[in-house]
């Protein structure tokens, strides 16, 4: 299954070019599925996979009902402990989804699409509705800060054996952790990790939505950063609400100009030259399948293709290689940096600090851990450098931890 996740600025249009980027692909053949938490004018707001048209479904996420039934069911596990406090159970009816909510539905709905839970399954495409580019960022990285978070809270390796517990919790003075805990953890885990590999699949690309203008230019550029420091690789930057570029309305003609000369900086910035896909203005908000299909032309320029192309990461987001020499050989005393591609990086807004087996990278708003490989992880962190929009971090082979060869 290909997976095209799409997000962008916000007020750019994303709902509308993930709506029209899935029915290009309906049209092409491809039984695909759009997930959003927005209402998409013409498409049924039901909240399990609904046809729309030809090969299209559909589903709108429900964060309420998402957020009534976890928070009763968690209320289910810890009935016990519960009633031995004496506190009173909440009932549906009177709970109000917290901020956050519409996150967490997201990412189950992801997991339910990837592992075939919803009737009908069996979908070539998938096309999510993400919100906006910055909390899109933070959603996608979430998967697995929450599988870290679980491992250093509730580690499986170090569990108690179940019939040593009533000891144990004598011996320190404390109850233990009950069995259904570690459980739950565990079943958390299994599920964000389906999660984690949908997100990190070869097959899933992002799409990035953005209306040509100086303001989009600079939020772009940020934008960049942020994508490669998590991985994320972007298949098209979909100019939205391109307006004609010949008026003669000397007020909308400016106006024009300007988008024009913004997508000659991204025809510089992205893709290596790649035209950004340009999506043209309508005149007004779009209204339904037909005015999607009017949005990508005979061409279908939203289309996104299945079969005999790779999707998105066809490499590593960070590499490792050998040092070399000052005088040039190979040989620097076998010193490894490792490296990761940053553009638009700024030195003065670029953090890094090794903690244990982990780099916590920070650049500008955007926040990362990354685990070390193996051999890093034996190795001292010898300094680090930005250069031509590449980090590279000089890791040190420290004799404490590598075995003595004679």
């Amino acid at each position: 299954m290909r997976t095209v996740l799409v997000t962008g600025l916000g007020g750019a249009g994303r709902t509308t070019v993930a709506a029209a980027t899935a029915l290009a692909g309906a049209r092409q053949g491809s039984r695909t599925l759009l997930i959003s938490a927005d209402a998409v004018p013409g498409f049924p707001p039901a909240t399990e996979p609904t046809r729309v048209t030809g090969e299209l479904w559909s589903v709108r996420i429900d964060s309420g009902e998402h957020f009534r039934s976890e928070l009763l069911s968690l209320q289910d596990q810890l009935s016990g402990m519960l009633d031995l406090l004496g506190g009173n159970r909440l009932d549906g009816e009177e709970l109000t989804e917290l901020p956050g909510s519409t996150e967490f539905a997201l990412l189950h709905s992801l997991r339910r699409a990837a592992h075939g839970d919803w009737s009908g399954a069996g979908y070539d495409l998938l096309v999510v509705d993400l919100p906006p580019l910055r909390e899109a960022l933070a959603l996608l990285a979430l998967p697995g800060q929450l599988r870290r978070y679980l491992r250093r809270l509730l580690p499986q390796e170090r569990q108690a054996a179940r019939a040593l517990r009533p000891m144990l919790a004598q011996l320190a003075g404390v109850p233990m952790p009950a069995q259904w805990l570690y459980e739950a953890a565990a079943r958390r885990d299994a599920e964000l990790a389906g999660v984690q590999a949908l997100i990190e699949d070869r097959a899933t690309t992002l799409r990035l939505v953005a209306e040509p203008g100086p303001a989009a230019e600079d939020a772009l550029r940020t934008a960049r950063t942020g994508l490669a420091l998590h991985g994320l690789r972007v298949d098209a930057l979909v100019a939205n609400r391109v307006l004609p570029r010949h008026s003669s309305d000397p007020w909308f003609a400016g106006l024009a100009a300007q988008q024009d000369k913004c997508l000659g900086h991204w025809r510089e910035e992205w893709a290596a030259g790649d035209p950004p896909v340009q999506v043209p203005h309508l005149g007004r908000d779009p209204q339904g399948p037909d005015d999607l299909t009017a949005l990508t032309g005979a061409d279908d320029v939203l289309a996104v293709p299945v079969d005999g192309r790779d999707g998105g990461r066809a490499e590593d987001p960070w590499w490792i290689e050998e040092a070399g020499a000052p005088d040039g050989t190979d040989s620097a005393d076998g010193i490894l940096v490792w490296c990761l591609r940053l553009p638009g990086a700024v030195k003065k807004d670029l953090h890094l600090v090794r903690r244990g087996n982990e780099l916590l990278l920070t650049v500008g708003p955007f926040h990362r851990i990354v685990p070390l490989e193996s051999a890093l992880r034996r190795c001292t962190v010898s300094g680090a450098a930005l250069t031509d929009g590449v980090l590279r971090v000089r890791f040190t082979p420290d004799p404490a931890l590598w075995p003595r060869t004679s």
